[in-house]
């Protein structure tokens, strides 16, 4: 009798431990299986070790943001000091990249010039990017006669080459870095808003949004904490490949005289002031083009190794 007792103590802790997992086994086991979703810094680990390309983009830009940061302690001139006894000096040691007409420092000046280039880039993505995501969440979120008002003004938008209309606003209001604000934040919402109203076609039928609605939260706060944080890795690629296309196209304003105006040091009127000297003095425009050449390229790269850590369906395969 004891030792069939013993035999069943011994059989049931065998059941115990091999058995159905209890309780306080199971959380773990279905997260084990469905894995933590990855942090920010797990995201940039990935960046940095699939693309290199996008992560030297991003020191590339951390460099240069910096340098326009502390533009004066990094210049080694200052950038509206003119001296024509120095005019159209060669690159030497004293003057690395040589000088302009007025005789000032052409690599002091491209040091400044990295503030407003850099500022035409970001503000007036900012401010389109907002304008086209408020607009594309309530096309996609609302449908009907707001979803056809709002995609049928993005397509008269996107009709007109966005260079074509900045010059209309621009040669309405004049030249000045705010009428450019104004003009590139105008003409480059409508792409914004075309790709946040796919998503939120999508999202909306998701079963989480079908909650909110069924408990009766409000549409507003459905689109902006349900609906908007679900979009925000699409926008961040998209802000980093935005940006380079407003400071290209400050440049072309400024080679249409619109743009940035004198003494201003952008990149853009730099290159357009050195022009006339091509030949002679080839590195007036060389230069500021070089600046412009590398960032642009440096946000393109970025933008395509984030897109890569960003988006869930390239992960997937």
């Amino acid at each position: 009798m004891m030792e069939d007792k013993s035999r069943s103590a011994a059989r049931g802790e065998i059941l115990k431990g091999a058995g159905t997992p209890g309780e306080k086994e199971r959380p773990g086991e279905i997260m084990a299986d469905i894995g933590e979703p990855d942090s920010w810094k797990d995201k940039l680990k990935t960046l940095a070790r699939q693309n290199k390309l996008a992560a030297f983009s991003a020191i590339v830009l951390i460099l240069v943001i910096l340098a326009a940061v502390f533009a004066p302690v990094v210049a080694p001139y200052d950038h509206l000091e003119q001296s024509l006894v120095n005019r159209l000096q060669d690159p030497s040691a004293a003057h690395l990249l040589g000088t302009d007409e007025l005789g000032r420092d052409v690599l002091s000046r491209i040091i400044f010039g990295a503030r407003i280039s850099l500022t035409i880039g970001l503000v007036p993505t900012l401010i389109s990017m907002a304008i086209g995501t408020v607009l594309g969440l309530c096309a996609g979120f609302y449908g009907g006669k707001t979803d056809f008002i709002i995609m049928r003004l993005a397509d008269v938008m996107l009709a007109f080459p966005s260079l074509l209309l900045a010059m209309v606003v621009m040669y309405t209001m004049g030249g000045g870095l705010i009428n450019i604000f104004i003009a590139l934040s105008l003409v480059n919402w409508a792409g914004t808003a075309r790709i946040v109203r796919s998503q939120t076609l999508s999202l909306k039928e998701k079963e989480f949004v079908e909650a909110a609605k069924s408990i009766g939260v409000k549409k507003w706060t459905i689109m902006f904490r349900h609906i908007l944080p679900n979009c925000i890795p699409s926008l961040i690629v998209l802000f980093t490949l935005n940006i380079p296309s407003a400071i290209l196209s400050e440049a072309s304003l400024s080679f249409l005289g619109i743009g940035a105006q004198p003494p201003s040091a952008s990149w853009g009127l730099m290159a357009v002031r050195g022009k006339k000297y091509l030949f002679s003095e080839p590195w007036l425009s060389i230069a500021p083009g070089a600046a412009i050449m590398i960032v642009v390229l440096a946000f393109n790269f970025l933008g395509d190794g984030l897109r890569d850590v960003l988006d869930p369906y390239l992960k997937e395969q």
